[in-house]
Formats: C-alpha cells, sequence, structure tokens
C-alpha cells in the first residue's frame, strides 16, 4: 500500500505493525516470513475501497510502524516486547493493525488492549477456536491463545464470537471447550449454510457496540484460495465469502485487528499473500468508514 514507514505517531489514525514470530506454530513454521510477503504484494493495492466508495487514505492517516522486537524461541521475552510495542502505539490514540506471524502472538496484543479499553469483545475468524489449554504441555502458542485472554480477564468471552471453524478434532471437547468459556461459534457449515448476512446480523448482535478485535486468520479460508497457511483445513468458505463478511462489518467498533497464519512457503503464485493484503485493506476500509460515520 506504499505506506510511509515510521514511527512518529502524532496525528496518526492506524499503525500497521509486522510481528514476525512463529515459535508458537504446532505444525509449520515460515509464518514469520508473513510480514514481509504483505507488505511485498500491497504494492497492488489502491487507495479507494469501491464497495465503501471511500478513499480510505483521505480520511484515515496510516502509516507503517515497521516490526516488533521478537526473540526467535524465546516467547515471553517476544511477548513482552510486543506488548511494549503495542502499549505505546495505544497509548498515542493510534489504533494498531498487525501482520503475523503465528496465532501466538494474538495474546500480547489482547493484553495491550485489554490494559488499554477494559475487556474487549472477539470478532475470531479461524478453521480452529485456539482455545486449548495447552498444547504437548506447553500452554503459550498458537492454539491457546483465546482461552488464556478469557482467563487473564482480557477478552469478554460472553460478546464474542468465533466464526469458521472446521475439520477433524482430536477430541468432542475442542468445540466443547470454546462454548464453555462463553464463546458463540458458528462452524463453517452453519455459515454457508445460514448464508452471510444472516451470520454478519448475529456478529454484529453478539458483540454490539462494544469495543472489539478483530482477528483474521487465513485458514478461515479454503485451502484452494489460500494454501499458503500453518494448518490448512479442507472444505472451508470461499476467499470472496470472506471479504464480504469483513466488508459487511461496517459500523462495528474496531479497537485493534490482525491478519494471522499466511505462511508464504507454502503459497502458489503469492495468491494467500494477496488476499492478507486485501484482507488488511479491507479492515483500514471498516476503520475509515467508522470515523467517517462518527465525524458526519
Amino acid at each position: 500500500m506504499r505506506l510511509t514507514h515510521t514511527q512518529e505517531l502524532v496525528g496518526v489514525d492506524v499503525a500497521v505493525i509486522g510481528v514476525p514470530f512463529d515459535t508458537g506454530s504446532p505444525y509449520r513454521v515460515g509464518c514469520r516470513f508473513g510480514p514481509r510477503e504483505i507488505r511485498s504484494i500491497s504494492v497492488l493495492l489502491r487507495p479507494i475501497n469501491p464497495y465503501h466508495d471511500i478513499d480510505v487514505f483521505d480520511v484515515c492517516k496510516v502509516v507503517d510502524y515497521g516490526d516488533a522486537t521478537v526473540i526467535p524461541g524465546e516467547t515471553e521475552r517476544s511477548f513482552a516486547a510486543i506488548e511494549a510495542e503495542l502499549d505505546h502505539i495505544i497509548a498515542n490514540g493510534v489504533m494498531p493493525l498487525c501482520f503475523g506471524g503465528d496465532n501466538s502472538i494474538s495474546l500480547p496484543q489482547i493484553r495491550s488492549l485489554g490494559r488499554a479499553h477494559g475487556p474487549i469483545s472477539l470478532i475470531h475468524l479461524d478453521a480452529h477456536t485456539d482455545t486449548w489449554d495447552d498444547y504437548l504441555g506447553v500452554r503459550h502458542n498458537a492454539a491457546t491463545s483465546y482461552r488464556r485472554g478469557v482467563e487473564e480477564g482480557w477478552i469478554d468471552a460472553s460478546t464474542s464470537i468465533q466464526v469458521g471453524m472446521r475439520g477433524s478434532l482430536f477430541s468432542r471437547e475442542d468445540i466443547r471447550q470454546s462454548i464453555d468459556l462463553g464463546y458463540q461459534l458458528i462452524t463453517t457449515d452453519e455459515m454457508l449454510d445460514a448464508g452471510i448476512d444472516e451470520v454478519v446480523g448475529r456478529i454484529k448482535r453478539r458483540v454490539g457496540r462494544n469495543k472489539v478485535f478483530l482477528s483474521v486468520d487465513m485458514d478461515v479460508v479454503d485451502p484452494a484460495f489460500a494454501p499458503g497457511v500453518q494448518i490448512p483445513e479442507a472444505g472451508g468458505p470461499s476467499a470472496h465469502d470472506i471479504l464480504t463478511l469483513l466488508r459487511k462489518l461496517a459500523g462495528v467498533n474496531l479497537v485493534g485487528a490482525e491478519v494471522m497464519e499466511l505462511n508464504h512457503l507454502y503459497d502458489s503464485g503469492e495468491i494467500t499473500a494477496l488476499l492478507a493484503a486485501t484482507f488488511g485493506a479491507e479492515i483500514l476500509a471498516l476503520i475509515a468508514v467508522h470515523k467517517q460515520g462518527n465525524a458526519g
């Protein structure tokens, strides 16, 4: 998107920040290169969003903040460094849009947003719930962030929703545990049966006017459209389905967002990278529409 690369935050609305960390991956590694690939392909994206009929950069000042400091193999130290960067961004009244990286780094984002805003609502688009208690005894990884976020008090699960879950399970509890935590779930089958408009209505009713963190894991999309992910699951929605869902979230009160788990090592012709960058652009359009509406 050819954004200005700066850490000067005066007058800035949104800071795009890369988090090149994949130590939390339970399967494929390579998501650490996601921010680099998204930046590279994003030169194809342009400022006017035709769906919303808005010039995003006329409404919002958006900068590329660069990458957060991470230490490969050192989860706790990396989380502390990520939180410090995000705390600084948020304290300056700037909304972070993070590109990962695996979903373990959702937790430091949630912590920073929760400290600033109180318990937040979550809209989570993913093939997996990421609410396991641990994976092979490890409590901080890509499969546990949204359990830790509830347990630590940063996420209000009673106003949060997870959409797109599918695939085989190790246990029937894999889905049940999200419900037990208080999340509302819409599986891929339920989403495709109900239709995008119905799903968007359920999402908006669930989160209301609360402050929302929007998480998009690239594996929510069927691997025919997004092969370059950490853990692919067959039988998912199309790229257009998820783009449509995102566009129809206009009006949701976002305070932060992320696009996670692009793995270019398994991509084909950069199609997953382009889709990840496009998801980011659609999120920026949502922020611009919300700002324009509040100004009007």
